[in-house]
Order: C-alpha cells, then structure tokens, then sequence
C-alpha cells in the first residue's frame, strides 16, 4: 500500500541521505535534493489552497444520503474564461467550494509547522481510533499537483497499522496517524449475501502537504507531492506493539502523538516497543495487577465495566462463554508515578499470585 512508510530501525530514522536516487535517462540514477521542511511548506500549503479555491464538490448529496461511500464524493475543477479568470461556482445550492468546507489544522512535525485540512462529510457514529492503532478502512489517494491523478484506489476494505514497531512492521504516513482520530469508526456491520455492510462510519477528505506525507519520496510518482485522500473509517483495534498489557497510546507519555521519544529507561526502545519499560528487570506486564473474569452470556451475565486504570489484555469466546483477562495499573508507593515506569519499585504481581 502506498500509503505506508516502513520504518525499519530507530538508527535508519537518522540516516537519511542528504540526495535520492530516481530514474534518469543517463545513468539510470538521478539525485532529487531535499528541500529545507519550512521553505517546502509554504510551497505546498500554497498549492493546496489554490486547489481548495479552484474545486468544488457535490455537497447537496451528502445532506440526505444515508451511509454514503467516498466513491460518491466527486470534486470537479472551476471552469476558466479564456483569459484563464477562474468562473463563479455553478449551482450553488447543491455545490460547495472546497475552501468554504475544509477545517483548518496545524502540526509540528520534523521540526517544521505543517496546515492540513480536512473536509468532514459524516464524524461516524462509533469511537476514534488512537494514533496507534490498527484501522480498517476504505479510500482512494490522488495527487492535489497533478489535479486529482489518482495514485492507489482500495475499493475493497483493508487494514492499515497506523503507527510501525519501528523494526518489522509497517505504518502510516503521519498524516493519516493525525486525521484518523479526529473521526469515528462505523456504529456497527452487517452480513447481505456475503456481503459487508458497515452503519454509520466515518467519512471524508484529507488535504496534506508532501512534509506530512512522502515529503522528496516519489511513492506517488513524484517528490513534493501534495495528496488528496477520500477515505472512509470503518473499523479499528487498539494496539499493544509490545504486548506488555498498556495500550500504545497510552505510552506516548507526553502526549505529542509520537511515541518514539518516550523512552523512559533510556535503553534506545521507546516505552511503546519496550517490555520492561523502567529498566527494572521485571517486565511491565508483571509490574500489573492480572485479574480474570468469566462472563456466561447464557445465563445472561454481562462484561465487567473496567476502572480506568484498568485495560482488556485479552479475550476468547466458546459456547457463549467470553473469558477476559485484564491488566490494572498500579502505583504502591503512591507517588504519581506508575509502577511499570518506576524503577525504585520492582513487585512482581504475576510471581506473588503464583506463590500464593
């Protein structure tokens, strides 16, 4: 999928070369110079709103259509007098300007300031995936440079990592870890003839610059390109990368969408992907309380509502039986700070149920 980025190491995300190589008549290599981050963006934040002011989509269907799919949603480019003026928008009552339904976003991304924007046609009726998380969506990606030349189309719904482990898996391209949890999933699904149908999900467009994309990459088919996104947000999965029982997100401590500078041992793993994260030799599974609930739906039993510090590690289902097993973070000395991310405090909670 185009829109992953492979991470393939914490050493490779400083290993960058100053020069890409790209096909080329003469030698069959040629060198695309990377551009300074801050200059590039306001190349491209440039180009964007001269899209945005320029296209129009079909805005009046969305207003009574039920459950509609990105496939409905058609952009189409302000006609020009022969002057090349750009005309007026054409029936206005059913069409809108880009412009005048995008909402305006900004981000610190590679020590630049990046806008992006998104044209929300339905927030979805289910909840916000994590910027962690596994989604499963619908989209088609094209270029706002080229106008609209479409790159990569998923008609038929996939899953996609948001955020890599850094080593073997694959994640997104930052733009997507930002939009995805600003909508919600779909309220629910249902099976027609083998068939799919998801209720209520999440639907619209993304805007990005090439900065919080592929940036001089050419996945696209070409460097500093600026992308367009109509997606739809059907399911997702919280994510535990180091299936340690802390959902990733919650290991991005300071809260900057990034869990890659949250390190708290200092051992060069990110919390994230780290299975004992204070460097304590206990791992932060064992510095949380497990607790095991036995639901019998046919007696008409029902889930365990959670605390808040407590998380679903794991779950199966048999005859009408769901088995749960959760994780409860716990603070013993009561200093604010976490067990698993104290190294003064080494309890093994898992080994004193065992002794037990």
């Amino acid at each position: 999928m185009k829109i992953k980025t492979l991470r393939l190491s914490l050493i490779l995300l400083a290993t960058f070369s100053i020069l890409i190589s790209c096909k080329n008549d003469d030698d069959g290599s040629t060198t695309v110079e990377v551009e300074d981050r801050t200059e590039q963006q306001v190349i491209d934040n440039d180009a964007i709103l001269l899209y945005l002011t320029t296209h129009y989509y079909n805005s009046s269907f969305f207003e009574s259509s039920t459950n509609p799919k990105y496939t409905d949603i058609i952009i189409t480019e302000l006609l020009q007098d022969d002057e090349g003026v750009y005309e007026e928008l054409p029936d206005p009552d059913n069409n809108t300007l880009l412009i005048d339904a995008v909402d305006t976003y900004e981000t610190e991304y590679v020590d630049a300031t990046y806008k992006y924007y998104i044209l929300n046609l339905n927030q979805g009726g289910g909840v916000a995936p994590k910027f962690t998380d596994r989604i499963r969506v619908r989209y088609e990606g094209s270029s706002v440079n080229e106008d609209g030349e479409i790159f990569e189309s998923i008609i038929t719904p996939e899953e996609l990592l948001l955020y890599g482990d850094g080593f073997t898996s694959l994640g997104s391209i930052r733009a997507w870890q930002l939009v995805m949890p600003k909508f919600n999933s779909a309220v629910g699904f249902s099976y027609d003839n083998g068939n799919i149908s998801y209720d209520n999900f999440g639907l619209g467009i993304m805007f990005v610059p090439s900065g919080l994309a592929y940036f001089s990459g050419t996945s696209t088919g070409y460097s500093y390109d600026n992308l367009m996104f109509k997606f739809e947000l059907l399911q997702y999965e919280v994510m535990d990368h180091d299936n340690d029982g802390i959902p990733s997100y919650l290991e991005d401590l300071d809260d900057n969408t990034d869990a890659f500078d949250d390190d708290t041992d200092e051992d060069g793993f990110p919390n994230y992907i780290d299975f004992d994260d204070d460097g304590d030799d206990v791992s932060t599974f064992n510095e949380l309380m497990s607790t095991d609930y036995t639901v019998d739906t046919n007696l008409g039993e029902v889930e365990p509502t959670l605390a808040s510090n407590e998380y679903e590690y794991s779950r199966t289902e048999e005859g009408g039986v769901i088995t749960i097993k959760t994780v409860t973070v716990m603070d013993s000395n009561g200093d604010g700070t976490p067990d698993y991310l104290d190294a003064t405090i080494v309890i093994d909670y898992n080994e004193e149920e065992e002794s037990n």
